[in-house]
């Protein structure tokens, strides 16, 4: 069975270990036709912490590894041009 792998954007990065992560769905609207976006936020793991605020990175689900986290982080894509 595939692992399932996600895109997101890194929103959060104060736990230790542990990254927040935007993850965007875009899909035509049934009826109107519009676009329409949602959002969902997802706890990854960070073993070395090398994420920043802003960074795009691939995500990949693994076992439960709290009470929130199931995804890791697979690897980072590209790094932010802001740094804090």
């Amino acid at each position: 069975m595939p692992v399932k792998e996600q895109i997101g954007i890194v929103i959060s990065n104060k736990m230790q270990k542990t990254i927040v992560v935007k993850i965007e769905n875009r899909y035509p609207h049934p009826f109107y036709s519009k676009t329409v976006i949602k959002t969902k936020k997802y706890l990854a793991h960070d073993e070395q912490n090398e994420c920043n605020i802003g960074d795009q990175v691939l995500l990949q689900e693994c076992r439960p590894l709290s009470k929130k986290k199931r995804w890791k982080l697979s690897k980072v894509l590209s790094k932010s041009s802001l740094t804090s």
